[in-house]
């Protein structure tokens, strides 16, 4: 199953790009995406997904792809988003996994959704901004730390920044699908070896593609949601939670992810020593089934 586009209507009206991937029967994931990113943002072994029963669930959030922009939108509210998306497709139960940019985001869906959500994975995902006792730069690539330096900005600053590294972006993938991120990043030789993979350029190709179909907006507000409040707090997690991290990841470095393996209640810390910012192809499915076996 390969369901790659149906439009769902959030809370307030808005459009909302779903896809659908692996057993329309299985057990129901939703995998948030990272930022940049799109509701293409899935495990490249999508037969594998299938054959293990899983039925993973991605959306474009707001301002990404086909999805409406929600000027002003919190960490907090996709909880609202995933809510309708479950209630539209007859979803009462589901674990939630989020990568990256996703990490928060499937946080806040664990904290505000506890009824619903069996278990939750926070993949490489960033630290709250104002987190006691975490130097939240350290270690972080020259890169990301502009970036962010730039939301801290305002949104126009930003967004005119951003608008041409996306262009930059999609004209280096049209001409070479290896290239998915330029040499100028500090990335771990782990991260190196799997953007050298055909399946992992096929993803991260369609990913930013539509990532960027309606501009950087949604970059834009995930970047200016993750230096201000997240609007819930992780002590209202009351679910399993697994937090994953990679050694190596200079893009979120592992300082977060062992910040925020110490302060959501209960969670379990996995760390990948010699692991950087990317999940292992070869071994995402089987973390996907654990996840599931958790709730």
């Amino acid at each position: 199953m390969a369901h790659r586009l149906t439009t769902i209507k959030a809370s307030d009206g808005r459009a909302l790009g779903v896809a659908q991937w692996g057993d329309p029967d299985g057990s129901a994931v939703f995998g948030l995406h990272g930022t940049p990113g799109s509701r293409f943002g899935r495990p490249p072994d999508e037969a594998g997904l299938a054959r293990a029963g899983l039925r993973v669930l991605t959306y474009d959030r707001p301002g990404y792809g086909v999805s409406e922009r929600r000027p002003g939108r919190r960490v907090v509210d996709c909880a609202e988003d995933v809510a309708a998306i479950a209630d539209a497709l007859g979803l009462d139960r589901f674990a939630v996994t989020g990568g990256s940019g996703g990490g928060p985001h499937a946080l806040a869906v664990a904290a505000r959704l506890a009824s619903r959500v069996t278990a939750a994975e926070c993949r490489v995902g960033v630290a709250p901004f104002d987190a006691e006792g975490l130097d939240w730069w350290a270690g972080m690539d020259p890169q990301n730390v502009e970036e962010f330096r730039w939301a801290l900005q305002g949104e126009q600053v930003l967004r005119d920044r951003l608008a041409p590294l996306a262009e930059q972006d999609l004209a280096r993938i049209a001409k070479d699908p290896s290239k998915i991120l330029s040499d100028d990043w500090q990335l771990a030789d782990a991260d190196r070896e799997k953007l050298a993979r055909p399946d992992v350029q096929r993803v991260f190709s369609e990913d930013m593609r539509a990532a960027y179909a309606a501009g950087v907006w949604g970059w834009v507000d995930d970047d200016l949601a993750f230096v201000t409040g997240w609007g819930f707090d992780l002590e209202e997690i009351a679910v399993p939670v697994t937090v994953r991290y990679g050694a190596q990841d200079v893009l979120v470095p592992a300082g977060h992810g062992a910040w925020l393996a110490a302060h959501v209640p209960g969670a379990r810390a996995v760390v990948h020593t010699e692991g950087g910012h990317l999940s292992d192809p070869d071994t995402r499915v089987e973390e996907l089934r654990a996840l599931v076996a958790a709730g």
